[in-house]
């Protein structure tokens, strides 16, 4: 038995540690243990949950309204893993900078960063966008369309990343990105930015960026970017979305010759 003076002893630590992790542990319950709990409870899914309440609020054939419904979403209900509006910010500017001709994005989730990169393209321009898990897939590509993108501005490609790479230009006919947005797997970054190298699918001058670099860290990711010597690598630096409280970052590659 610990006896109460030891207990009282500890329990300043106890309240500092409280304290100062206090935003992760308020991202443990809001992404972890409520979802988990209302997947058991009524037995749809959070993703579902979170396309249902955005085909009841938001506007169809409006992109922003479609984005800004998700965010409600994800600041007053359930916490999502999408790029959200702050670091989105980030990703579109660049996007509209370079005004690329190609997009390719590794990890569309609930279709949230699909719409954000479709609704900044240039006219003409074609995005390509790759998720692994069927489920995810199905939500995202009602959550693309509901945007009002059709399959001649995004296509969806379902499979692992590193399968559906190889075959992007043979089957997909993409011949090189002009810019890539990473959004899945952060422990696939690397392997996926070699893939691409190996394949040949970056375009001379393309722009590569990276989503959650800082948390929860892709380390071995930044380390090859800012070493290799075939990127100007910068990390624009953010907070989780939808958490104020957790810093965070998203990471602009910048090919300096030939893909």
């Amino acid at each position: 038995m610990v006896s109460p003076a030891i207990a009282l002893a500890f329990l300043p630590f106890l309240l500092t540690l409280l304290i100062r992790y206090r935003h992760y542990l308020a991202l443990l319950c809001r992404a972890v243990l409520v979802p988990w709990l209302r997947d058991r409870a009524t037995g749809v899914p959070r993703e579902h949950r979170a396309f249902q309440y955005v085909l009841a609020h938001a506007v169809p054939g409006d992109p922003r309204h479609v984005l800004h419904a998700f965010d409600r979403w994800c600041d007053r209900r359930e916490h999502l893993s999408s790029v959200g509006p702050v670091k989105g910010r980030i990703v579109e500017r660049l996007l509209r900078e370079r005004a690329p001709w190609r997009v390719l994005e590794l990890g569309t989730y609930c279709g949230y960063g699909t719409v954000l990169l479709a609704q900044a393209l240039r006219p003409g321009a074609r995005l390509y966008t790759v998720a692994v898990d069927p489920r995810h897939v199905a939500v995202a590509e009602k959550v693309i369309r509901l945007a009002g993108f059709d399959e001649r501005t995004v296509e969806l490609v379902a499979g692992p990343s590193e399968e559906v790479i190889p075959r992007l230009r043979p089957r997909h006919g993409l011949a090189a990105a002009d810019f890539v947005f990473m959004d899945h797997g952060k422990r696939c970054y690397l392997r996926d930015l070699r893939l691409l190298e190996g394949h040949g699918l970056l375009a001379t001058g393309a722009t590569i960026v990276a989503d959650n670099v800082l948390f929860p860290g892709a380390p071995h990711f930044l380390q090859y970017a800012k070493t290799c010597g075939k990127y100007r690598c910068r990390v624009h630096r953010a907070s989780l979305e939808y958490c104020p409280g957790i810093p965070d970052g998203v990471a602009e590659l910048r090919c300096l010759g030939d893909g």
